[in-house]
């Protein structure tokens, strides 16, 4: 029961963030399940509790209107392909090798996120195109492949791509993206079923409480997407996952106390200044909206 309630909370808190951001569902929740698990099963786990979760989120979604349903169909498909390709990858690798390579993945999505939150512009829009399936299906099966073998990454890779591109609003990027996480994540547990070794068992418990503990949060982080500062929830949310994911790495490499000290402070103090930034810009965007709407003539 306390393992169901404490990976219950690991799926509301993942959810929130993944829901608000479009992303980071799967490096957050893998970074916490992954700690004293094989990578291949700590994935496979997310995926799976995934499979709940990213229906129930689409599903919210589509209740506040944030789908582009062209774009779920053209970039879920790739999406699904890519994620099988990445299960198998990962169930093939070496425990050791796989241990750092999930680690390092997570980690370097983690600090994207946190970067891109805190100092970058978070998206444009721009309504004169929209993504075709030049652009969305590479992005798919990329971001798929990253998802399924680095315990996370869809998000990351596809929300940002397409905030990037300027061709959907945010809101509808979002959820377009969490609703094409449903394929995805049904491919990749799959592709993980299959591929999994008979001394490899998921623990469903742990399946059990992320997916109750996400489908819990999905319909109040599809309203908390239009409310809620992207930037500062997307700054303290990489800031946890490089913090998390630096210490295990530390771990794995053996480095002294004296090395892992410094290395955690530091990452400690990029993200206090991360968040720091990502405040002010929300303070400075608001004002800016402020000045545009007093100088808009009415009528």
């Amino acid at each position: 029961m306390q393992t169901l309630l404490l990976f219950g909370l690991a799926g509301l808190l993942a959810q929130l963030v993944d829901g608000s951001l479009g992303m980071a569902f799967g490096v957050t929740a893998t970074t916490l399940v992954a700690v004293g698990t094989a990578p291949a099963v700590a994935s496979a786990a997310v995926h799976l509790a995934e499979v709940g979760t990213a229906l129930a989120s689409g599903a919210a979604h589509w209740r506040f209107r944030n789908i582009d349903w062209p774009t779920v169909a053209t970039l879920a498909v790739p999406g699904a392909i890519g994620a099988v390709l990445g299960a198998y990858v990962l169930t093939s690798l070496p425990m050791e090798f796989a241990e750092v390579w999930i680690t390092t993945v997570l980690l370097l999505l983690g600090l994207y996120v946190l970067i891109r939150f805190a100092f970058r512009r978070v998206g444009t829009l721009v309504t004169t195109r929209r993504p075709g399936a030049r652009f969305l299906a590479p992005l798919g099966l990329v971001a798929g492949f990253v998802d399924a073998s680095g315990g996370g990454g869809w998000g990351p890779v596809a929300t940002t791509s397409l905030l990037s591109s300027g061709r959907l609003e945010p809101r509808k990027v979002v959820g377009s993206v969490d609703t094409s996480e449903f394929i995805v994540a049904l491919a990749a547990s799959l592709g993980f079923l299959f591929s999994l070794s008979q001394e490899e068992e998921l623990n469903y418990t742990v399946v059990a409480g992320l997916m109750v503990g996400g489908i819990l949060a999905a319909p109040v982080a599809a309203w908390l997407v239009r409310k809620l500062p992207a930037r500062v929830l997307g700054a303290a949310a990489g800031g946890l996952i490089v913090f998390t994911n630096a210490r295990s790495l530390l771990d794995s490499a053996g480095a002294s106390t004296g090395v892992t000290t410094v290395a955690l402070t530091a990452v400690g103090v990029l993200w206090a200044v991360g968040l720091v930034a990502a405040i002010q810009s929300v303070r400075e965007e608001r004002r800016a909206e402020a000045r545009d709407t007093e100088e808009t003539p009415v009528g």
